[in-house]
């Protein structure tokens, strides 16, 4: 699996990566991209495909003011809707692929496959470097 850090944090440690993605997705990944060029991932909580993260040519899904941006995995920026990420705040997310096709208008669909987040909470060390680093941006890149 591939962490994608953050960043410098406080003191000029590395900040705690907010998610990853694994070997498997980042093949996924990389071939659409062959096609498709820049990706972008949106993870919702919202209708359609549930909670599934969906993959989007980049600039082709509109980042709202109140999304998150929770890094980038494979070269390409990961955003969760707002009101998610207040659910989700304590979780590193791991982007995984598998058999099967989504509901939704994400790339990966005609392949066969879908990408799905796994999740699981922040540890104690890792919350407490997270609570001395700013607050991860919101909205759209300037």
């Amino acid at each position: 699996m591939s962490d994608t850090r953050a960043g410098p944090g406080a003191g000029g440690r590395e900040a705690v990566a907010r998610v990853a993605v694994t070997p498997e997705a980042a093949e996924v990944i990389r071939s659409l991209r062959a096609v498709h060029g820049p990706l972008m991932f949106h993870q919702s909580g919202g209708c359609c495909d549930g909670s599934a993260p969906m993959c989007y040519p980049q600039g082709e899904f509109r980042v709202g003011q109140r999304d998150v941006f929770l890094g980038e995995v494979e070269g390409c920026p990961v955003y969760i809707g707002g009101a998610q990420f207040e659910y989700w705040q304590h979780t590193h997310l791991t982007l995984d692929v598998v058999k099967g096709r989504g509901a939704g208008f994400s790339l990966e669909s005609p392949l066969g496959v879908r990408f799905l987040t796994r999740s699981r909470v922040f540890t104690d060390e890792e919350y407490e470097q997270m609570k001395q680093a700013p607050p991860p941006r919101r909205g759209p890149p300037e």
